[in-house]
C-alpha cells in the first residue's frame, strides 16, 4: 500500500493583519498558477486536497482546483502531528496534497524523513512530494520531489 503526500506551502502573501485574512501578492498568484500547473499534470484524479482555512492557501489551493476540503487543524501554529492526522498518513492509500504553512510544514518533512521534527524550510509557494511504502517488513518513506515555484 502506498500513500503520497505532498506538502504544499501556500504562494507569497501580503505581510497584513490579521494573520488568516492575508491575500497573495501578485507575484504569489504567479508562483501558485506555476506550480498548480506542474501539480495539474502528476496528480491522479482521485487526489484529496486539505488546505488550511488561511486566505493565502485558500488562493494557492484554488490556483490547481476549487475542490478541496477547508481543515482547520492545518492553519498556521499547527502541530506536524496535526497535519500527518488530517492527512490520515500513512493509513490512506492514493494521495493527499496539504495547502499550508511554514514552519508547520518544514517540520512535517523533517520528522517523516529524519524522525525528528526539524526547522526544515520549505520556500513560499514549493512542495515537497513523499510517499510512504512498505518493502518487506521495512516501513520507508521517499522522497519524490521537491519543488521550488521559481524553477518551474
Amino acid at each position: 500500500m502506498t500513500m503520497h503526500l505532498i506538502l504544499w506551502r501556500h504562494a507569497e502573501a501580503f505581510d497584513t493583519t490579521p494573520d488568516l485574512d492575508r491575500r497573495l501578492t501578485p507575484k504569489g498568484h504567479k508562483q501558485a498558477a506555476a506550480v498548480a500547473r506542474w501539480l495539474s499534470e502528476q496528480l491522479p484524479r482521485d487526489a484529496r486536497i486539505i488546505v488550511s482555512p488561511a486566505a493565502r492557501a485558500q488562493e494557492t489551493a484554488r490556483a490547481l482546483t476549487k475542490d478541496y476540503e477547508t481543515d482547520p487543524t492545518i492553519a498556521p501554529g499547527a502541530q506536524p502531528e496535526s497535519v500527518l492526522a488530517a492527512a490520515e498518513w500513512p493509513a490512506t492509500r492514493g494521495t493527499v496534497v496539504v495547502v499550508g504553512h511554514q514552519p508547520t510544514l518544514g517540520a512535517v518533512a523533517a520528522l517523516l524523513l529524519s524522525g525528528s521534527a526539524m526547522p526544515w524550510s520549505i520556500r513560499k509557494g514549493g512542495l515537497w512530494w513523499l510517499s510512504h511504502r512498505v518493502r518487506g517488513e521495512d516501513a520507508q518513506v521517499v522522497v519524490r520531489a521537491v519543488m521550488a515555484a521559481d524553477l518551474l
